[in-house]
């Protein structure tokens, strides 16, 4: 049976287990399941088995460092790791070794965290298909980019992974795999050691198998850093005290227009039967309108997006064109079509939706979207962003968790929507709601 990381973060501590049976069972999903899923571009099977071992001995010893203490890890391949490649899906970078760990990594590492090998990103963070299935069809996409980190989370491969989002590469990948995500606030998460797609919406963010282990992973990871001016330097909360002091039934603002006229009948039916539950359980749930700016969000996204990764890759671009495959390649050479002042009339567009979408949390404390517009589509496409790119636009963190499955028995999720800096109480949110719905943890069984 597949565990969560706070429950084996317990088990650890109460010495019912060690680090190396965690990293054992690891390893024995990943023998058995990643022949046919291929979540990871390596692992390092003997520096997680050295790892693990000093884990335990520092355990054995009294030496405790938190409840990600010996835990497996994968991170995804576009996150420095010191000594290990950093490709971000590319052929030619496949060698490139990195010479420090990405900030995120650095804190893993310090908390106590054992990291198994690098997880699958589509090429460059972008849109083109990975290598990796989905865990439950394998016919289907996992999604991207984030794709390896949530199917290796889904069969049980690691306990906790490392994602990223740009347009929706945390949120709709942990949605067609059945595990959660959450992309912070724009800047709660350094970006150093990162490779970057389009520097001013990346957010770097955990994976998990569900909302608490969302904040356990959080809690370590979240905070500024003097290697990147893009980390705010605010407060980071304790999230596990704000889930465990007491969660009362909360005020949810449903979100429809886009979010309704792009779902599949299918998941509007997911949201209806989810809202009714939620509101059974005693949550408030009302309509809540949104901005008239947010009409153009989804064009607005997209320039950000071709542009600032054009002035990343242009340069490589045009000395290694058969480095890159035919989605991003097309993504910059958008960017590179694009005006400057096109470029600045939409980041002003930008500022001015932030500050707008305040007014949605008028009397509500989370706002309610599905986390996919439909079930996984064929492994053809890695799905459409349509229902995560505001939130990568708007900088807003959001969580998403599994909450039903497709009549093929493909998973469902739902998104919950906090406002700027309040991971805190979204957390909290995401965990009664999760907890009312009540989705079972399964493995799957391809």
């Amino acid at each position: 049976m597949i565990s969560t990381l706070h429950a084996a973060a317990d088990d650890l501590r109460a010495g019912r287990t060690t680090p190396l049976d965690l990293l054992d069972a690891c390893l024995a999903q990943i023998d058995r399941m990643e022949e046919r899923v291929r979540a990871w571009v390596f692992v390092d099977r003997e520096g997680a088995r050295a790892e693990a071992e000093r884990r335990t001995q520092e355990i054995r010893k009294g030496d405790w460092r938190g409840p990600l203490h010996g835990m497996p890890i994968g991170i995804k391949d576009i996150f420095d790791v010191f000594d290990w490649p950093t490709a971000a899906g590319s052929r030619l970078w496949k060698n490139s070794i990195a010479r420090q760990d990405a900030t995120v990594v650095r804190k893993l590492r310090e908390a106590g965290a054992v990291f198994l090998g690098k997880t699958v990103t589509t090429q460059y963070a972008s849109f083109d298909p990975p290598p990796t299935r989905n865990p439950w069809a394998l016919g289907r996409t996992p999604g991207g980019s984030s794709s390896g980190s949530a199917a290796a989370l889904a069969c049980g491969m690691c306990f906790g992974a490392l994602g990223s989002q740009t347009g929706g590469s945390i949120t709709r990948p942990a949605a067609f795999c059945g595990v959660a995500g959450l992309k912070p606030t724009y800047g709660r998460v350094a970006l150093a050691g990162v490779v970057p797609l389009a520097a001013s919406m990346d957010h770097p963010g955990p994976m998990a198998r569900c909302v608490r282990d969302l904040a356990v992973v959080l809690q370590v990871i979240a905070g500024p850093d003097p290697l990147d001016p893009s980390a705010a330097d605010v407060a980071v909360p304790d999230y596990r005290e704000r889930i465990e002091s007491g969660i009362r039934p909360p005020r949810l603002g449903r979100l429809r227009g886009l979010f309704e006229s792009r779902a599949e009948p299918v998941v509007r039916e997911m949201m209806d039967r989810v809202c009714a539950q939620l509101h059974a359980a005693g949550a408030t749930v009302v309509d809540v309108a949104l901005p008239a700016a947010f009409t153009d969000v989804l064009i607005r996204h997209l320039i950000v997006m071709a542009v600032e990764a054009a002035m990343f890759h242009e340069p490589r671009l045009r000395r290694h064109p058969e480095d890159y495959d035919p989605n991003i390649r097309g993504l910059l050479e958008e960017g590179l079509r694009r005006s400057p002042t096109e470029y600045a009339r939409t980041k002003e567009h930008q500022r001015l939706l932030k500050k707008e979408m305040e007014a949605c949390f008028a009397g509500v404390d989370a706002l309610l979207t599905p986390s996919a517009a439909g079930p996984a589509p064929d492994a053809a496409t890695t799905g459409d962003p349509v229902f995560n790119s505001p939130w990568s636009y708007t900088g807003l963190p959001t969580v998403c968790f599994p909450c039903g499955r497709s009549p093929e028995g493909l998973p469902l999720g739902l998104q919950v929507v906090g406002r700027a800096w309040g991971e805190a109480d979204l957390l909290a949110v995401a965990v009664w709601c999760e907890d009312v719905l009540g989705f079972p943890l399964e493995e799957p069984t391809v």
